[in-house]
Parts: C-alpha cells; sequence; structure tokens
C-alpha cells in the first residue's frame, strides 16, 4: 500500500488518528465477539535524546506499523504511526484483500510468472509454488494482513536457518507448514533463535554486530517506506536480545539455561516418532507473496 501524499497529509493533520485507530480495532473485536478491548493497540516509543522521533505500533495480532514522516515530537510521531497503521488497517477490510479462491488462482500464476516455477507445481507441496499455494489454501477467508502475520512466522524461520535444519532432517515442506500455521511468536521462540544467534556468533566472533546493523538499517527503510515491520522489527529483537547475552560477562549460567530450553524445543515436534517424514524438499526456500502490490518472499 502506497503512503498518501501531501494532500493526504493535510486530511489526516487535524483528526484524532489515534483515537480512530483504537475506535477501529475495538469495533472489530467487539463485532467478532471478541471482548477484550483495552490494551488493543500497543505503541513503543523509541527513546531518542532530540529528534527525530520514531515510534511504532503493533496491532492485535501482530501486524507493525511505523512513522512515515520525520517527526520532532514523540506526540507526533505516535500519531504518524497511527495514521500509517489505521490506513492500512481500513484498506485490509476491502473485498480485493480477502483470500478466495479466485485470489488464490491469480496469486499463484502471479507467482509463476516471477519465479522459474510450473503452473503445475501448485498440486505439489514439496516445491516453491506448491508451498505457497498451500499456505494460502490454509488461510482461505482470511485477509492479507492476517495472513502476513502468519508468513511473519516463515520468514523468520528461513532466515534464523531453522528451515535448513529442518531440511537437513529430511522434514517435508507441508508438515512444517502443518505445524508453524499453528504457532505465535512469543518469547519462547524468540529465546530460541536468539540461542541459534549467540552460537553463530561464537563460532563467528562479530556475526552479531553486524547482522543487527543491517536489521536496524531494514527496519529504519521499511518504515520510511510505510511496509509492515514485523519481519524486520523481530530480527532486530532477537539480535539485540542475543548480543546482550553475548556481551554478559558471566555466559555460563546462560549455556546452562540453554540446555534446560532446548529439552521442550520445536524440534521435538518431528523427532517424537524417531524420524520426519520423508524428504520431499528440493528447493531451498518456502516461497511467499502476496497480491501483486505485496509481494515478498520467504528470502
Amino acid at each position: 500500500m502506497s503512503v498518501p501524499d501531501s494532500d493526504d497529509d493535510r486530511t489526516f493533520k487535524d483528526l484524532n488518528v489515534v483515537g480512530m485507530l483504537h475506535k477501529f480495532w475495538e469495533q472489530k473485536q467487539v463485532k467478532g465477539m471478541m471482548m477484550e478491548t483495552e490494551n488493543l493497540v500497543l505503541y513503543e516509543s523509541i527513546p531518542s535524546p532530540s529528534p527525530p522521533y520514531m515510534c511504532y505500533v503493533t496491532l492485535p495480532g501482530g501486524s507493525c506499523f511505523g512513522n512515515f514522516k520525520c517527526c520532532y515530537s514523540k506526540a507526533e510521531a505516535r500519531r504518524d504511526a497511527a495514521r500509517i497503521a489505521l490506513m492500512n488497517s481500513t484498506f485490509n477490510e476491502l473485498p480485493c484483500r480477502r483470500i478466495t479462491p479466485d485470489f488464490i488462482e491469480c496469486s499463484v500464476k502471479e507467482a509463476v510468472g516471477t519465479t522459474s516455477g510450473n503452473i503445475v507445481d501448485a498440486s505439489d507441496p514439496s516445491t516453491s509454488i506448491g508451498a505457497y499455494c498451500l499456505m494460502l489454501e490454509l488461510n482461505t477467508g482470511r485477509t492479507m494482513l492476517e495472513f502476513q502475520e502468519i508468513m511473519t512466522v516463515f520468514q523468520l524461520l528461513h532466515w534464523n536457518g531453522t528451515l535448513k535444519a529442518f531440511r537437513e532432517m529430511r522434514c517435508s515442506r507441508q508438515e512444517v507448514i502443518d505445524y508453524y500455521s499453528q504457532q505465535r511468536l512469543d518469547e519462547r521462540t524468540r529465546s530460541h533463535m536468539a540461542l541459534d544467534w549467540l552460537q553463530k556468533e561464537h563460532q563467528s566472533p562479530g556475526l552479531l554486530s553486524q547482522e543487527l546493523q543491517l536489521a536496524m538499517k531494514e527496519l529504519g527503510e521499511a518504515r520510511r517506506a510505510g511496509r509492515e515491520l514485523r519481519f524486520y522489527k523481530e530480527k532486530k529483537e532477537i539480535l539485540s536480545l542475543a548480543l546482550y547475552h553475548a556481551n554478559a560477562e558471566d555466559l555460563e549460567g546462560y549455556h546452562s539455561e540453554e540446555v534446560s530450553w532446548r529439552e521442550d524445543t520445536e524440534f521435538e515436534y518431528y523427532t517424537q516418532e524417531g524420524h520426519c517424514l520423508e524428504d520431499s524438499s528440493k528447493h531451498s526456500h518456502v516461497h511467499s507473496q502476496g497480491s501483486m502490490s505485496d509481494r515478498e518472499s520467504v528470502e
């Protein structure tokens, strides 16, 4: 979705966009019989001694947006973040943003046209196109914003190297998709990913600092482009957590905790039968694309 031009900025200038955004999601929660309407929309102001100020807003479900403009007060940054989130929230309600059989057909054809895949691959979950088609079908009836919230999990798994590990364990793509489509990003998931990056830091000292700088650059570019930010923000937070522990003076206690955490890791799901299903993965990534204006690969 494009960010409004200066005329639209003047239109939004005098509106209480913070209140409008809360009201929008409050009505959606009530309509969906989910009556907890407090703390629906979460704001996070980034500490800064001077302008420009930055603010992120997280919507129910996890979608995240930030202020687009260069803001000279924290209140202005909050309003601008709310404005971007409100625009995307209302746009997401349009019929064209809901996943239907027709939408899936068009999206798969578009994916085929922009990759080296073939339309016949759509029925084979072991291919990138087939995995993408399967994920769309599993989310039929949902909006593209809801779909992106689920896809963020798979984007992080690819970035973190977990999908590659599953392939090496001979886990099928359909198996991974079926399991992780039901999972949400929480502190446990972030901790596991941070531990993975801490191990990489031990193998390649300085890697975490480089990756964190890159993640912060990507987050800033995505924010200034008015894009959905959950993937970029999660990367930054996971790497920051890993770097915090890497810089801690006493790592021995952390390593002991690592052993305890990994006793109940998500890998256990795939090994509880002693083995995974046959390896039907022939490609190196799970392909993710949205509508023509929202195309983005898990790579």
